[in-house]
């Protein structure tokens, strides 16, 4: 390693010139790849293509031919009539009207246009009025075919709203003072853009109504494309404020130019890296820049430090840098090796976007370091001798008079002089925070991922005060195709089979064609025992049809296939009334407990249709008793302007149906109350037939990403600690000081999420996160520490006098780099993204938490245990002496 850390210094040194043109020629050839950059900033990434509930979620959509909508709220609290006058029902047509109209050709498949789906969206202009026309007949009009025109006109748009079940609650809030619109679109990647158009169409229309806009499709591609604008702020602001503590503490201009360039290339190289290999640039991997901007500088001012307190005039710039590295070398790959650990540990979550992201900062750290150890002192040999007249702490006036080092020198004072007291409060802490780690809540709502007063965040908070639920899941039931029939079922159909081919007495050929068909259908299912009983009859008597030699016969076997298609189709799960209403009892189950604000089904469906056929009361909004009353109401819906909105619901052979529930929040902890409610009830209380559930939707989606993330993230976390650990004490060649050094990051750890449970934040995905990306940042203060400990103490053999030169030159890079890379995450609290927010204040709390502590905690523990883990140092000490003699 000697030699590898010689042919790098001098070859930077000797080399200055060819060295720095090296590096820009690299940074060059990676930034020509910048403009071939893909943006991906589709949530539904960050799960892998083969992901099972990712394949079930796009499957389903394809079935039930479901889109992802885009919620468009108008609320009106100042009218007496609420939403429902003139002005602001003609403002809704309009608004619903602009709507069809957002179609745009698709980038990708000319000829092809994307956007809005008129035909499903669900406005009062666009959709039907069902009611009765009569005994046994159905009006199927147009909600509200235009704009009303006076008072009556619209609170008769209210009437019939209200009288819908389907609709109230869903299309009105039961208070009258909010009305929604529901666009579904092509894509939900549209939703940012057809957001954007809406609301320049509000505001064009004027009026005094309050227009709100929500949903997760636009919440989440809001978030995607806003993150990397917020990016474009936030990476100046945050390299601006790098750049004012370092000129603040080397006033330098020059040098404080240097740690900006290697951050600078380091993050050009890294990011054309990943683009040039085909990599799109995701929600997880826009935030790059900003920690390897952060990470980048951390050596480079270590070696600034130290140069700046230990030059001199007469040792000069090669001598001193050489000197610097000397010492510095190891401790940096060291913390460079496992800080790039803890990032490419993240290549362990099943998240592939978490995967690029880990794998790119750790590479982008290593980067950063070999930039480091060859451009700084090729930098600081190309500038003119001139830069350093006046530079550097002058020993002779003791840096003991700055601020920075009177703090230090009493902190050391103290840790040494209280050791006891600070072990002890130490893990008086670590108890807390065990005690608030455990009321820790796993919850996550992208929607919530913006500010307050985000128009979007203020959208959800408007609506969800007027409706119930806003928050769309899918309940997806899947019966079987060709359910079994059991031996009491097939006796008794072949009963009734035997008996209506006895009734044909206008036939003599029926009773000898059915006792045939029975001998075959015998044969048939002993022999092929796979076949479906059912599925074998048909076919036999379908196959009777083709070679009939009489009018007789064929028509008997067209008797026989009748009666056994009707069987089947009778079998057919979502024509059978029991089925139906087992699903409607689902439905108010979940109703009843509040977790749910909305939900329409098929059954919904037929009990409207069943309605309206007998009376048009509201006692007879039930499912009909009769399978045939059932069939009647599909048939009858098929008879409506939107015919094509039954398959939505269930699929036209009625054996598959999807159940639309709109949840009270978009939180992922009702999401997971609703699915466990669900299963509670299939257990508790069996359907009449065999069925399947499952869920799909973005709301259900969010929650199986989420959820692989957090688990994801606590394996990825321990197994980077235990990859930190192990390089630790193989770089230290001791256990002891391996798991001294992971001391501040463990208790740092403990005591910023302690602190998150006490205080009741949700554990989201940000929070998630940032436990593995701060392991390897945070971890970096304690092994400087404990090198440059065990550097000093072996040249003064004592711990007592150690701790004071501790204190001096390292702890001062120490102190620089932890007030760097605290304050320069900080310029990302001015971001309306709650994730850059969250990141911005945790990051820095763990920084400077982890960083104190190394300065607090370390030497104190060392104070108490300094003949321990300086026992091999003192033995070879001994040795040496004794041999010397």
């Amino acid at each position: 390693m000697k030699i590898i850390r010689q042919g790098m210094v001098n070859f930077a040194i000797q080399h200055f010139e060819t060295t720095i043109v090296l590096a820009l020629l690299l940074t060059a050839l990676a930034g020509a790849f910048f403009p071939y950059v893909k943006i991906d900033t589709d949530p539904e990434h960050m799960l892998p293509a083969d992901e099972p509930t990712r394949l079930f979620h796009n499957q389903a959509k394809k079935t039930f031919d479901l889109s992802e909508i885009l919620v468009m709220g108008i609320v009106n609290e100042q009218d007496p009539d609420g939403v429902f006058n003139p002005q602001t029902l003609s403002r809704v047509y309009q608004l619903a009207e602009y709507a069809k109209t957002l179609r745009w050709e698709d980038e990708n498949n000319p000829g092809k246009t994307v956007g809005v789906i008129s035909v499903d969206m669900i406005a009062p202009s666009e959709v039907e009025h069902i009611s009765q026309d009569g005994p046994g007949r159905i009006s199927f009009d147009w909600l509200m075919s235009s704009p009303p025109a006076d008072r009556a006109q619209a609170l008769e748009v209210r009437q019939r709203i209200t009288s819908n079940p389907m609709l109230a609650g869903r299309l009105a809030s039961e208070d009258g003072q909010a009305l929604c619109l529901y666009l579904p679109l092509t894509d939900k990647l549209l939703s940012y853009r057809v957001y954007k158009a809406m609301t320049a169409k509000m505001e064009e229309l004027g009026g005094n109504d309050e227009i709100h806009i929500t949903g997760l499709p636009v919440a989440q591609d809001a978030i995607g494309i806003e993150m990397f604008s917020e990016m474009m702020i936030s990476s100046p602001l945050a390299m601006g404020t790098i750049f004012l503590l370092l000129f603040f503490f080397f006033r330098k201009l020059s040098l404080t130019i240097l740690p900006m360039l290697i951050a600078t290339f380091t993050v050009i190289i890294t990011m054309g890296a990943m683009i040039g290999l085909d990599f799109e640039v995701h929600i997880m991997s826009s935030m790059i820049p900003v920690f390897l901007m952060s990470i980048a500088v951390v050596d480079s001012i270590h070696i600034l430090s130290e140069f700046f307190d230990r030059y001199s005039a007469e040792k000069g710039r090669d001598k001193t840098i050489r000197e610097v590295l000397d010492t510095l070398f190891m401790p940096m790959l060291y913390t460079s090796l496992t800080s790039a650990a803890g990032f490419l540990s993240l290549a362990l979550t099943p998240i592939p976007p978490v995967q690029i992201f880990g794998v790119f900062v750790g590479a982008g750290i290593m980067v950063a370091w070999v930039m480091t150890i060859m451009f700084v002192p090729a930098f600081i040999m190309a500038l003119p001798k001139r830069i350093f007249d006046n530079f550097g702490l002058s020993r002779k006036q003791q840096s003991a008079r700055t601020p920075m080092t009177s703090i230090l020198a009493a902190t050391g004072s103290a840790s040494f002089r209280y050791a006891r007291p600070i072990v002890a409060g130490l893990l008086l802490l670590v108890a807390v925070s065990a005690w608030g780690i455990s009321k820790i809540q796993i919850n996550d709502n992208p929607v919530k991922w913006f500010a307050e007063d985000h128009p979007i965040r203020k959208a959800d908070t408007a609506l969800n005060k007027h409706f119930k639920g806003t928050y769309p899941a899918y309940l997806i039931l899947e019966g079987d195709t060709d359910p079994a029939v059991s031996d009491a079922e097939k006796n008794d159909m072949l009963t009734r089979f035997k008996d209506m081919a006895g009734d044909m007495r206008d036939n003599p050929q029926a009773r000898p064609l059915a006792e045939k068909l029975l001998r075959t259908l015998l044969v048939e299912t002993t022999v092929h025992q796979e076949e479906p009983f059912l599925n074998a009859a048909i076919a036999i008597a379908e196959q009777g049809l083709k070679t009939a030699e009489s009018d007789n016969e064929y028509f008997a076997y067209e008797e026989f296939s009748h009666f056994f298609n009707l069987e089947k189709e009778k079998r057919k799960p979502f024509k059978q009334p029991q089925v139906l209403e087992y699903v409607a009892g689902l439905q108010d189950r979940l109703l009843g407990l509040g977790l749910v604000g909305k939900s329409v089904s098929p059954a919904d469906v037929v009990s409207k249709l069943n309605q309206e056929l007998i009376d048009g009361r509201e006692s007879n909004y039930r499912v009909p008793e009769k399978m045939q009353g059932v069939s009647e109401c599909y048939m009858q819906f098929q008879q409506s302007h939107r015919p094509h909105d039954l398959w939505h619901f269930v699929t036209p052979d009625y054996v598959n149906a999807c159940t639309m529930f709109q949840l009270s929040s978009g939180d992922n902890k009702v999401m997971e109350a609703v699915k466990e409610s669900v299963d509670e009830y299939f257990a508790a209380t069996p359907p009449p037939v065999d069925i399947k559930h499952s869920w799909a939707g973005l709301t259900y989606i969010n929650v199986a990403w989420q959820s692989q993330m957090v688990q994801g993230m606590l394996r990825s976390f321990l197994g980077s600690f235990a990859i930190v650990l192990v390089m630790a004490v193989f770089l230290f060649r001791s256990v002891r000081w391996g798991l001294l050094c992971m001391v501040p990051l463990t208790v740092t750890i403990a005591l910023i999420y302690g602190f998150i449970g006490l205080i009741g934040k949700d554990y989201d995905m940000p929070v998630a996160v940032l436990g593995v990306l701060t392991l390897g940042m945070s971890v970096d203060f304690a092994i400087h520490f404990v090198e440059r400990s065990r550097s000093i103490h072996a040249r003064t053999g004592s711990w007592k006098e150690t701790l004071p030169l501790m204190f001096r030159e390292p702890a001062r890079a120490i102190s620089r780099n932890v007030l760097v890379i605290s304050i320069g995450f900080l310029p990302l609290l001015v971001s309306s993204l709650v994730p850059y927010k969250t990141t911005s204040l945790l990051l820095s709390s763990i920084m400077l938490l982890s960083g104190a502590l190394t300065l607090v905690a370390l030497p104190a523990i060392i104070t108490m245990a300094s003949g321990w883990f300086f026992a091999r140092e003192t033995a070879h000490a001994t040795a040496t002496i004794e041999q010397h003699d």
